[in-house]
């Protein structure tokens, strides 16, 4: 597996400024070895997401490990830009509608093999135009609406008439369909998991083939993510998943035991309250929360009771062995706002900083 490159320094965690976002190097390359693994000897890959990470130091150790589709998925163009001289092809899991932003699109579909998700007739025709005027050809792929509510047609119907107008559509190459979902159990059990998981999958193979019983081929199948990587592998007609929250992990997704925690928030205690009470400088600034306040890794015994601009405000029986300037480390239950958070984050191994891991895709939002 690939190393972590050039920039590396060596420091206690003690000698840490804090507020800081820690990578635990081990269970990095733990939680990469576990998709790479499974998917060594079956013909499905794994589409990084790399809003998950915003790291191209971080997708070439993805790659190196093996069991990828040797390129991106990305939720936004200016993300797939960050990412293009080292992706073989991108996939943007989103809709992608304005002049100026298809002609951005489109140039990068000139430097990279890009593809593009569509919901609505109204975006084939801009995209077309978009995609000619640069002289390039844009993949597409149909979003399907599965237990998300956002994006995606609603009906087989609206698959294959949009897959018709693609298929029509100069410069445009119709590719297959896509979709994303998640788990509507809070801690699914595994037959939780494989039970929902495969009606989703199921659904959209059922769009596939309506659009192929049109005279339609469909090339590409992109669905699952990290709470489906292994029921998605069962599937033959699933070619890629979308995976990302497993490479450095969420509270949420506790339930899938076979992956680390790998990125913590470490800060310290700067002010006592009470015997029970300290806060931390640790701002939502630095770790977001909007799926609720981060919980304390470590030391044990220790909540957090609020969070604001200013800091983190501990509370717990563990409260009474912190001295002002104690550390302490949180778990954010949003990995991704987490990550967009910083512009590099420090690789640890047993207590030492080893590396510098830069978030080049950080605050690309366009």
């Amino acid at each position: 597996m690939a190393d972590f490159g050039p920039r590396r320094i060596l420091m206690h965690l003690s000698e840490v400024e804090t507020p800081a976002l820690v990578i635990d190097l081990d269970a990095l390359r733990h939680n990469i070895g576990v998709i790479a693994d499974c998917y060594r000897d079956k013909a499905i890959r794994l589409r990084p997401h790399v809003k998950n990470h915003k790291s191209p130091r971080i997708l070439a150790m993805q790659m190196a490990a093996g069991g990828t589709v040797g390129g991106i998925c990305a939720a936004k163009v200016s993300e797939a830009e960050a990412f293009a001289e080292i992706a073989g092809n991108v996939l943007i899991a989103n809709q992608v509608v304005g002049e100026d932003k298809i002609a951005r699109l489109a140039a990068l579909a000139r430097r990279v093999d890009t593809t593009v998700a569509v919901d609505a007739g109204v975006q084939i025709e801009p995209l077309s135009r978009g995609v000619q005027a640069a002289n390039a050809v844009l993949g597409v792929v149909i979003e399907v609406n599965t237990s998300m509510g956002r994006g995606g047609i609603r009906t087989i119907q609206q698959a294959v008439a949009l897959a018709q107008a693609a298929v029509a559509a100069p410069n445009l190459r119709f590719r297959g369909v896509m979709s994303h979902q998640v788990p509507r159990a809070r801690l699914p059990s595994r037959q939780q998991r494989f039970a929902e998981g495969n009606h989703w999958i199921a659904r959209v193979l059922e769009v596939k083939q309506a659009i192929e019983d049109a005279g339609i081929s469909v090339e590409l199948v992109s669905t699952g993510e990290s709470w489906t990587y292994d029921v998605a592998a069962a599937h033959p007609e699933v070619d890629e998943i979308q995976g990302g929250t497993y490479i450095v992990m969420e509270v949420p997704y506790r339930y899938m035991t076979e992956f680390r925690f790998a990125a913590r928030v470490m800060g310290r205690v700067v002010r006592r309250l009470d015997a029970k009470t300290v806060v931390g400088d640790v701002p939502i600034d630095a770790i977001g929360a909007p799926n609720g306040v981060p919980t304390v890794d470590s030391p044990e015994g220790i909540e957090v009771a609020s969070i604001d601009h200013h800091g983190t405000v501990l509370r717990g029986q563990g409260v009474d062995r912190l001295l002002i300037g104690d550390p302490f480390f949180l778990l954010t239950h949003q990995q991704d706002v987490t990550m967009n958070r910083w512009n590099r984050y420090l690789g640890v191994r047993n207590g030492m900083v080893e590396t510098v891991i830069e978030a080049t895709a950080r605050g690309c939002i366009n």
